[in-house]
């Protein structure tokens, strides 16, 4: 699921994908580009089961195609909880030699890194995005109360590409619901995800509200408010 916009600043403007909900970030100057973002989330009443993807976008100066950095539940393995972390590009002509990554992103051009780590859902999670060398980018978990970092992947996007862009926006996906034969709003599994203000030195990260859309709008239990640490999405029975 992605979005190619760089801001999507109403409803009618989303093109129907099987995304539930749409949360927008910023930051300020967002007119400079950024060598370094991180977005913090939470997933402390997230279900451990796989299903749902949390993710946040981003945009790189001179490419129109997106990337997107996120967490999946897992189920739990020997009673102990699981997360996947993600670190994609859908930007053409990606490469990578990182043993995390692969090319391909949803089945389109790019490249796609992953790891899979043993930690708690009550603790914050910071993914961080930083340019390590030219136009290359790395992507690392950090877990917040911890500090244990983990490398989720890094790649290199063409020549002439820029930094990240200083707005895109997030979503919340039950990516189950992309294969073929339809699906029923009603059998939402129940989940939630809290999304934190993006960090990046010297500028003042913010979220607006987040909201729903697609087919099943009204028809899947969705909450939202905002909490100490952010937007807290509550979605599904």
């Amino acid at each position: 699921m992605k979005f190619t916009n760089t801001i999507l600043p109403t409803l009618a403007l989303l093109q129907p994908t099987q995304a539930l909900v749409g949360i927008s970030w910023s930051t300020s100057n967002g007119s400079k580009p950024l060598n370094e973002i991180t977005f913090p989330m939470n997933v402390a009443n997230a279900t451990h089961e796989s299903g749902y993807y949390f993710a946040q976008q981003f945009n790189f100066a001179n490419q129109e195609d997106v990337g997107y950095t996120g967490l999946q539940p897992r189920p739990n393995k020997n009673s102990k909880p699981q997360l996947h972390a993600a670190f994609s590009s859908f930007i053409a002509g990606t490469t990578s030699a990182d043993p995390n990554c692969s090319d391909g992103a949803d089945g389109g051009a790019g490249v796609s890194c992953a790891v899979d780590i043993e930690g708690s859902y009550a603790h914050t999670y910071l993914l961080h995005i930083n340019n390590t060398a030219g136009t290359t980018w790395t992507g690392t978990l950090i877990d917040a109360v911890s500090g244990n970092e983990t490398r989720v992947g890094s790649y290199t996007l063409p020549t002439g590409s820029g930094g990240i862009q200083g707005d895109q926006m997030g979503f919340v996906e039950y990516y189950p619901w992309n294969a073929a034969g339809g699906h029923s709003c009603a059998d939402l599994p129940r989940s939630a995800v809290t999304f934190g203000k993006p960090v990046s030195p010297g500028r003042i990260g913010a979220l607006k509200d987040a909201y729903e859309y697609g087919d099943c709008v009204g028809k899947v239990g969705f909450e939202t408010h905002r909490t100490l640490r952010g937007v807290e999405v509550s979605i599904g029975f």
